[in-house]
C-alpha cells in the first residue's frame, strides 16, 4: 500500500545556556493520516511512478499542506515494492515532497523496527519489562522486532505476506503467485496454480503453511528447510527465548485481532484475510501473551513519521 502522515515534531535545547546545545524531541503529534491506497503498478515488476506521485501531491492538498513548509521528512519504499526494477526513479520522483532530510529507504532491518514503533511493541516491552517480538504482516513480506525492556534486541523479514497470491474479485481466479511461494506450493503439493479459482479451502493450507514458518520465526515450531528459504535478508537470532509477548501490524493484523465476519474473503483481491485468520487460530495467538497494537495497517507510516 501507499500512504502518509503529517507529524509535527517538537524540539528542544535541554543543555544549559553555557554547555554545548543538547536537542532532542521533547513531543511528537500526528497531524494528519492519509487514505490507504494500492500501491499502482505498471507490471508486477514496475511501479507506476506519475500514479503514485499524483497520490502524495493529491494528500498534500487534502491536508491543506504546502510541500515547500515541510521541514524535514522520510520517503520509505519497503518490502516486495522496493525490488521493483524502478524503485529508485520513483524515490527521486517523491523527493521533492519531504523536505530538507530525506530517508530515501529502508532495508528490511530498519522497516522491522520502524514498524515494531509504529505499533508500540517497544512501548509496551519497556513499561511492562518484558520482551514483545512484533510481526508486521503486509503484501509482499512480514518484518519481524524483537524487543526487550524497550530496546531492539533483533530484527528478521520473511517472505510471506497477503498478496504474495493475488485473485480476481470478480472470477475468483488467481491471477498471479510470487515464484518463490509457487515453490513452496509444488514443494508442499497444495495445489495452487494461476487461473485457478481461489476458495477459502484451497487456499486454506497455504495459509496454514505460512503461518507455520512464521511461527518458526519466532522459535514456537523447529525451523525446516522453508524457513531458511522464504527469510528475505536473515531471521531472529532465536537464542533470545522464549518470547514472553507478540504483537501483529501491518495489513494483514486487522484480520488477526478481529472476529471473522460474513464478509468477502477476498475482497482485496489477495489471500490477506484468510492468512489473517488462520493466524489467529494458531500456535502464535495461544503460545505468547498477545499484545493489540496501538497501529496495525498504518504502523510502518506512523513510525516513519515519529521515530526516524
Amino acid at each position: 500500500t501507499t500512504q502518509l502522515v503529517f507529524s509535527r515534531l517538537t524540539i528542544e535545547n535541554l543543555a544549559s545556556n553555557f554547555s554545548v546545545p543538547r536537542i532532542e524531541i521533547v513531543d511528537k503529534e500526528v497531524i494528519y493520516k492519509s487514505q490507504i491506497y494500492f500501491t499502482p503498478l505498471l507490471s508486477e515488476t514496475r511501479l507506476d511512478s506519475d500514479g503514485i506521485r499524483d497520490i502524495i501531491a493529491q494528500e498534500y492538498a487534502q491536508a491543506g499542506i504546502d510541500k515547500d513548509k515541510i521541514d524535514i521528512g522520510a520517503v520509505i519504499i519497503t518490502g516486495e515494492t522496493a525490488r521493483k526494477e524502478n524503485a529508485k526513479e520513483v524515490l527521486e520522483r517523491l523527493s521533492g515532497f519531504a523536505g530538507d532530510f530525506v530517508v530515501a529507504t529502508a532495508g528490511p532491518d530498519l522497516e522491522s523496527i520502524i514498524a515494531g514503533k509504529g505499533a508500540g511493541a517497544h512501548t509496551y516491552s519497556k513499561e511492562h519489562s518484558t520482551s514483545v517480538v512484533n510481526l508486521d504482516i503486509g503484501g509482499g513480506t512480514t518484518n519481524l522486532a524483537l524487543f526487550s525492556q524497550g530496546e531492539v534486541i533483533d530484527t528478521g523479514c520473511m517472505d510471506i505476506g497477503g498478496r504474495l497470491v493475488k485473485i480476481d474479485k470478480d472470477s475468483r481466479q488467481i491471477t498471479y503467485i510470487m515464484p518463490k511461494i509457487a515453490e513452496l506450493i509444488e514443494y508442499y503439493h497444495l495445489g495452487l496454480a494461476v487461473g485457478q479459482v481461489a476458495t477459502v479451502d484451497n487456499i486454506g493450507p497455504l495459509a496454514e503453511k505460512m503461518t507455520e514458518i512464521l511461527a518458526m520465526s519466532v522459535g514456537l515450531v523447529p525451523p525446516d528447510e522453508w524457513y531458511e528459504k522464504l527469510q528475505t535478508n536473515k531471521g531472529l537470532k532465536l537464542t533470545y527465548s522464549p518470547i514472553a509477548c507478540i504483537s501483529f501490524s501491518g495489513g494483514v493484523a486487522d484480520y488477526i485481532y478481529h472476529e471473522p465476519s460474513d464478509e468477502d474473503p477476498f475482497q482485496y483481491g489477495d489471500m490477506g484475510i484468510i492468512l489473517g485468520q488462520t493466524i489467529r487460530q494458531s500456535i502464535l495467538c495461544k503460545a505468547m501473551t498477545l499484545v493489540t497494537s496501538v497501529e496495525t495497517i498504518r504502523a510502518t507510516v506512523v513510525g516513519a513519521g515519529s521515530h526516524t
